[in-house]
C-alpha cells in the first residue's frame, strides 16, 4: 500500500475530538482516497516551513518511496514579520519550497505544492480580503517553475468564503459566542483555523482537485464520495435580529450598560480588533452599533462576559463602538467607547547611519516611527536580522549583535502595529574595515582564536 502523506501546519493538523470546534482539513482527507492509500497526517502546529525542514522532514524522507505522494502546506504564517521565529522572506519561503520539492523527488514520491487557505475576513463591501501578503503566490510561481503538481486552496477557499458571504462564512471556523461550546465558555474568535463541518468541506474541495490534477498516480480519489452533500452553514445569529435600532433607541433602560473592557477608550486598533466586556445579570445578548448602525452582536455567557469581532474588517479612522444587552424585561442602558482604526502604517525615518554614509562593522541602526507603532523589524538581503522596540516618545534604536564585513548594503527597516506592517524604508550602508582577502585577515587563517579578544594572535582583520 502506498503512502499519502501531508506535511505542514496546524490548519491541516488532524484533531481528537476533545479539541472540538476545532478540526483540520487533513483528518478528513480519508474519506475522500482510493483504499490503495494510506493516508499519514504529518501536519503539526506551529511548524513553518524552515522548522518543519530542520525538525521533522528527515523523518518523512525516510519512510516514503515510488509511488508515495506528499503533499507541502506551507504559507499561513511565513508572511507575519511581526513574528521574527516564523517570519521567512519571500526568497527564504520559496528556497524552502525548492528543497522540499527536490528532496521528495530524490526518493521517487510525488511531490503536490498547496496555497494557504483563505481566512474568514472581508472588506466593507463584502469582498475576501486576502491575508496572505502575496505568499500564495509565492506558492504558484515555485509550482510552475518546477513543474510541481499545485492545488491552489487559497483559491478554492476563497472562492467557496465569497460564496458563503460575511452572514455565513464563520459558520466553518471555530469562531463561537461566549457560551456556546463547553470547550470555549468565553467564546473564541479564530478566522484561520476550521470548525468539523469547515474541515470536511475544504477536505472535500482539496480531493475534488486533486481529482483534476495532472502528474499524480490514477486512481488517487475515491470519486464517489465527492458526491456526497455537505453541510452549508446557516446565516449568523448576529444577522438575525429583527429592528436592532429599537434597541437603542425603543424605552427606558432596565438595566445599566454593559461593560467595555477592550479596547480602552480612544485606543488605536486594528481592522479585526477583538471587542471584549460583560454585561450586567439577565443579559443574554448584547447588540453592537458603531453610531447608530447595527454592525452585529453577541451572546453573552453565564458569568457575564462577551467576546466579539466583525466579519468585516473596520474601514480607517475614528469611530464610536455603542454597546446595549438584551434582558427578558427589556434592555439595559448603552455603553459608548470611542476608538481608532489604524488600516495602514507609516515607514519607519532612519536617523543612523545616514544614507550612504561609512559604519563599523557593528552599526548601529537608530530613527523614529509613528504613533501606536510598536516595533521596527530591520532587514538585509530579504532576511530579517534584527527588530527594535519603539520607544514611547517615538524613537528606536538597535546594534547588530555581529560583525559585518566590508562592502555596501541595501538595508530595509518596516514598521509593525497590530499584525500589520508598512512598506520598507531602505537606507545605502558601507562598513568600513579590512577586506576579506587582504593579508591581514589571510595570514592567520592556519590558526583558531580561543575567544573574541584572543590575544595569543595577531590582528586578524576583526574589531
Amino acid at each position: 500500500m502506498n503512502k499519502f502523506c501531508i506535511i505542514g501546519n496546524s490548519v491541516a493538523t488532524s484533531r481528537t475530538p476533545a479539541e472540538g470546534p476545532l478540526a483540520g482539513w487533513g483528518q478528513y482527507l480519508v474519506d475522500f482516497l482510493n483504499g490503495h492509500y494510506e493516508l499519514k497526517n504529518y501536519a503539526r502546529d506551529a511548524m513553518t516551513a524552515r522548522s518543519y525542514y530542520t525538525e521533522r522532514f528527515i523523518t518523512l524522507l525516510n519512510m516514503i518511496g515510488p509511488g508515495d505522494v506528499v503533499v507541502i502546506d506551507f504559507g499561513a504564517v511565513e508572511q507575519r514579520i511581526n513574528v521574527p521565529l516564523r517570519y521567512h522572506s519571500p526568497r527564504e519561503f520559496t528556497e524552502f519550497l525548492r528543497l522540499y520539492v527536490e528532496a521528495i523527488r530524490a526518493e521517487g514520491a510525488t511531490p503536490v505544492l498547496v496555497t494557504p487557505t483563505a481566512r474568514c475576513t472581508f472588506d466593507i463591501h463584502g469582498n475576501v480580503v486576502d491575508s496572505h501578503d502575496g505568499y500564495p503566490e509565492l506558492v504558484r510561481e515555485c509550482a510552475a517553475a518546477m513543474g510541481t503538481p499545485l492545488v491552489d486552496l487559497n483559491h478554492f477557499t476563497t472562492r467557496m468564503l465569497q460564496e458563503l458571504g460575511p452572514t455565513r462564512a464563520r459558520g466553518f471556523y471555530r469562531w463561537t459566542d461566549a457560551g456556546e461550546h463547553p470547550n470555549h465558555p468565553d467564546g473564541i474568535i479564530d478566522s484561520t483555523h476550521f470548525n468539523e463541518a469547515g474541515a470536511l468541506e475544504v477536505a472535500r474541495i482539496f480531493a475534488s482537485a486533486l481529482n483534476q490534477l495532472p502528474g499524480l498516480p490514477p486512481g488517487l480519489v475515491a470519486t464517489d464520495a465527492l458526491q456526497r452533500q455537505g453541510v452549508y452553514p446557516s446565516v449568523q445569529a448576529e444577522f438575525t435580529v429583527s429592528n436592532p435600532e429599537s434597541a437603542l433607541y425603543g424605552g427606558n433602560p432596565v438595566a445599566g450598560p454593559p461593560t467595555i473592557k477592550s479596547p480602552s477608550a480612544s485606543r488605536a486598533v486594528s481592522p479585526l480588533h477583538k471587542f471584549s466586556g460583560e454585561a450586567p445579570a439577565g443579559t443574554s445578548y448584547v447588540l453592537f452599533f458603531d453610531e447608530n448602525g447595527y454592525v452585529g452582536g453577541t451572546s453573552v455567557n453565564s458569568e457575564g462576559r462577551w467576546l466579539w469581532r466583525r466579519t468585516v474588517n473596520w474601514p480607517g479612522g475614528e469611530h464610536v463602538l455603542r454597546a446595549v444587552g438584551l434582558v427578558d424585561s427589556g434592555v439595559t442602558a448603552a455603553a459608548t467607547v470611542p476608538f481608532f482604526v489604524r488600516d495602514q502604517v507609516e515607514p519607519p525615518v532612519v536617523l543612523g547611519p545616514r544614507e550612504s554614509a561609512w559604519s563599523g562593522p557593528r552599526p548601529r541602526f537608530s530613527g523614529t516611527a509613528a504613533p501606536d507603532v510598536s516595533k521596527v523589524m530591520v532587514l538585509e538581503g530579504g532576511r530579517l536580522i534584527a527588530e527594535a522596540p519603539v520607544r514611547d516618545d517615538g524613537t528606536w534604536s538597535v546594534r547588530h549583535p555581529h560583525d559585518w564585513r566590508p562592502g555596501r548594503y541595501l538595508v530595509e527597516f518596516v514598521s509593525v502595529f497590530s499584525a500589520l506592517h508598512s512598506r520598507p524604508t531602505q537606507l545605502n550602508m558601507r562598513i568600513h574595515g579590512v577586506p576579506e582577502g587582504n593579508w591581514i585577515r589571510t595570514s592567520v587563517a592556519s590558526r583558531e582564536a580561543c575567544n573574541e579578544k584572543c590575544e595569543h594572535l595577531p590582528f586578524s582583520g576583526a574589531w
